[in-house]
């Protein structure tokens, strides 16, 4: 958890989120940077006169020039000797006597792999290879497994859990303490019994470094369940007077450009012999309005579903945004709308 720190008395123009941050490791002279966040306190303006480190082996960037409202500092350390480093750097604020202090530190390894790569998510010291757990196409009575392989980047022992898992779902991690450079697997499974509605089923679990850490949206992971009706009763004969559901399009494109939302139509028709029911109509992510003209079709009706696409609200989802439709179709019981917003 990042902490807002109050900076010393003689220094409260400025508040850091962190003024020591552990990197974690690094190969030799394979450089790393720690970043600073900074914020501007009252509406003073401010400005950094120098930032000095400790040796030659730092190079710092900062804002030159009055700083912003939020701003960032960049320490570097060039990892040229192997070991445990503690690097430290003096803020001179103008007009402020005593300087801030920022400290960067970590371990410079001889034999280094750097796995970015692999676990592209960063939870804290943890590296995870994905950021949410989908559960598609699910009939009741299911069992599935979703895994979130971790790793520790920090100098620390860990014991990675899940928080706030709902009846449905449980979590297992393997090993059950990571140690520093190690990884594991988190195995999540789903019990679709203890799902009741056909659709989505959403919800958030919460990955913890240590059992009794805080939740909050740093270590947010969203989860979805899609549980679809079931149709293996059904005849061949049966599915020749079935519904039969046609969209106009299933994928569409929005460019926003200078504009802030964006509307788009999908004509939903029904080409079958019996009447078409669309029982659920949801959103995977937030950023989309949507409405539809009707539910219920009978054969060769056809209505409209309106979209409307937020610019501002889609930047801020972590997941695809979609639109979820579930019909009495045999053949489409799920229907995926795909949003690729620009």
């Amino acid at each position: 958890m990042l902490l807002l720190a109050t900076l010393t008395a003689s220094a409260q123009r400025l508040t850091a989120e962190r003024t020591t941050i552990d990197v974690g490791r690094t190969g030799y002279q394979q450089p790393i940077t720690a970043v600073f966040e900074f914020r501007k306190r009252g509406t003073r303006k401010v400005r950094i006169e120098k930032v000095v480190p400790d040796c030659n082996c730092t190079v710092v960037e900062y804002p030159k020039g009055d700083v912003g409202d939020k701003f960032q500092i960049r320490m570097t350390y060039d990892a040229r000797q192997l070991g445990h480093f503690d690097k430290q750097a003096a803020i001179k604020v103008a007009g402020v006597t005593k300087p801030i202090y920022i400290t960067m530190k970590g371990v410079v390894l001889r034999e280094y792999q750097d796995l970015s790569k692999n676990y592209p998510i960063t939870m804290g010291d943890l590296l995870l290879d994905r950021s949410d757990l989908e559960f598609d196409d699910i009939n009741r009575g299911d069992q599935h497994v979703q895994e979130l392989h971790i790793y520790n980047s920090s100098g620390s022992v860990y014991q990675p859990n899940l928080m706030h898992l709902p009846p449905y779902l449980t979590a297992v991690m393997v090993p059950e303490k990571l140690a520093p450079g190690r990884a594991g697997t988190m195995t999540v499974t789903l019990n679709s019994t203890q799902i009741h509605d056909y659709g989505l089923t959403q919800t958030s679990v919460f990955l913890a470094g240590n059992p009794g850490d805080k939740v909050s949206a740093d270590n947010e992971i969203p989860v979805s369940v899609v549980l679809l009706p079931s149709f293996m009763g059904m005849t061949d004969a049966q599915k020749q007077y079935a519904p039969k559901m046609e969209l106009s399009k299933k994928t569409i494109d929005i460019e926003f450009g200078d504009k802030t939302k964006k509307k788009e139509v999908i004509v939903v028709s029904n080409k079958g012999r019996t009447d078409l029911d669309i029982s659920s109509l949801q959103l995977f992510t937030g950023g989309l309005q949507v409405s539809l003209g009707k539910s219920h079709l009978k054969p060769g009706e056809t209505t409209q579903l309106k979209i409307t696409a937020l610019r501002d609200d889609l930047k801020k989802v972590r997941t695809r945004p979609r639109i979820l439709m579930i019909t009495n179709d045999p053949d489409q019981s799920k229907v995926t709308i795909t949003i690729n917003a620009k």
